[in-house]
């Protein structure tokens, strides 16, 4: 075993990137994990891989691409996403609160941070099968989420290993942290839990990645609210808040939206944490994110959302979110077949949980747990509202809507009027959590309350509060974890010396 210089706990995107930061700086490097190998990369081993980061035009994505000589490349429209498109985007979910100076250092420094992952042997691909729509013979994509890791999150996480490994590192599975070691008001080490029984592991100094507090029921109630504690849990069972815990019992404080998360609608009927044991393409389909396609109804009978407020890269996580907050914690999705080639693939998982039928009579008759009488209504009235005038058009925000309802759809409204109609039960999975500890944005550093660092502690990932606030949009989070982790390393490095 080596002597560390660094000790990362945590293996996710975050602390693989906080790991290879130090290892690049000539530091020794142990990360401690949790989990045993199979299980080990925390919730980005069960992300879509996705990275949201700023580029002007195509020349900024081709150093990226695994294959930037791929034909299908001349076809495409990458387009561009610029610092205050993405300014614009994160401040659309603070409800006023200014950018921080999180939000702000993800911005300038992601595509840096994609440019240092690339350079690190990990590369990406063109989120062609969710981000794009073929117009014209061109691939447009749209949203500004342009790549992906190959192999998604467990490719990115498996690239981000190697890397790791090929620098020198060493990793400990198996290894869980239980509190800090501190010597002369500095953190030297940690205190673990082994197969072995417990052990003190020592090094300059510590970096926490080791994630939320999503996994623990008993936190999210408390944080986030009594109906939480029944959400599903789509990634790690691993991620119990102990980096919190460890760095507040030092001072640390509490930073962030602490009741905030992000959430996706799931199917009603999925485990209640990931499962590794399935491929990554169909861990994933468990998500139902194509409720932009058609409408929502809770166990009232009612829409309880504007399904079309946005394209869903910025909304899942709110509606997610607003499903689990429903009487009963569920809902159902309704469309019908003129959009069903539209819907993504995870509602033709062999595990997709639907009913369906040839009327919305019929239909309404098997929605379990629903007012039958109030759900048929709903539709009916939401039919009348659409207005016919407007084409329909996915891929921009079309404006076909519906007028006079107490919550109208205001793009992409189809009336529901061509059989079969098909109805999904979702409900909430939660995949990590926004509150966390205030940092110094230069450095990583964990802060006390008189803004002055704990000597010797560093976090990143999840452990960032103050990164988003109500919401986020999509593929923010990975790369939050890599600039976080990349700062991390380097100011854990630049404390020893």
């Amino acid at each position: 075993m080596i002597v560390p210089d660094v000790i990362v706990v945590g293996s996710g995107n975050a602390a693989l990137c906080a790991a290879i930061a130090a290892l690049e700086k000539g530091a020794k490097v142990l990360i401690i994990e949790k989990a045993n190998e199979a299980e080990m990369g925390g919730n980005s081993r069960y992300t879509a891989g996705a990275m949201r980061f700023v580029y002007n035009d195509d020349k900024d994505i081709l150093p990226l691409l695994k294959n930037p000589t791929d034909k299908k490349i001349a076809l495409t429209e990458f387009g561009s996403y610029t610092k205050g498109k993405f300014q614009e985007d994160l401040f659309g979910f603070n409800e006023g609160k200014p950018l921080s100076i999180y939000q702000q250092t993800l911005i300038n420094e992601s595509y840096d941070t994609m440019k240092w992952l690339s350079a690190h042997n990990i590369k990406f691909d063109p989120i062609y099968s969710r981000q794009t729509f073929e117009k014209d013979g061109r691939f447009i994509f749209w949203g500004g989420l342009t790549l992906e890791a190959e192999g998604e999150g467990v490719g990115l996480v498996d690239a981000e290993l190697k890397e790791f490994k090929r620098l020198g590192g060493e990793i400990h599975y198996e290894t869980a942290a239980i509190s800090l070691l501190v010597e002369e008001n500095k953190v030297v080490g940690v205190k673990c839990a082994t197969k072995d029984g417990e052990q003190d592991l020592y090094a300059k100094a510590v970096v926490l990645g080791c994630g939320g507090f999503e996994a623990n029921p008993e936190m999210r109630k408390q944080y986030i609210g009594e109906d939480w504690g029944e959400a599903k849990t789509r990634g790690t069972r691993h991620n119990m808040g102990i980096g919190i815990k460890m760095a507040k019992e030092l001072g640390a404080v509490e930073h962030g939206i602490y009741s905030g998360c992000h959430a996706v609608p799931m199917d009603l009927k999925m485990p209640n944490y990931g499962n590794l044991e399935i491929p990554y393409i169909e861990r994933k389909h468990y998500r139902k994110i194509c409720y932009f396609l058609g409408v929502m109804i809770n166990a009232n009978g009612e829409r309880f959302l504007d399904e079309g407020i946005n394209f869903r890269n910025y909304t899942y996580a709110q509606f997610g979110r607003a499903t689990i907050e429903q009487p009963g914690g569920f809902a159902w999705q309704i469309f019908d077949k003129k959009v069903d080639d539209l819907l993504y693939s995870e509602y033709r998982f062999w595990d997709a949980h639907y009913v369906e039928a040839n009327t919305l009579e019929a239909l309404v008759k098997k929605l379990e747990g629903v007012k039958k009488g109030k759900a048929l209504q709903t539709l009916k009235q939401y039919n009348k509202a659409v207005d016919k005038k407007v084409n329909f058009d996915p891929t921009i925000l079309d404006g076909k809507r519906t007028n006079g309802l107490a919550i109208d759809k205001t793009n992409w409204a189809n009336t529901l009027d061509t059989p079969p109609f098909k109805a999904y039960p979702v409900t909430c999975g939660i995949t990590f959590t926004y509150g966390g500890l205030k940092i110094d944005e230069k450095t990583g550093a964990v802060l006390r309350k008189t803004n002055t660092p704990i000597k010797g502690l560093f976090a990143c990932g999840e452990l960032v509060g103050g990164v988003f606030y109500y919401g986020y949009p999509g593929g923010s989070g990975l790369t939050s974890g890599a600039v976080f982790g990349r700062i991390a390393g380097h100011g854990a490095v630049g404390y020893i010396r």
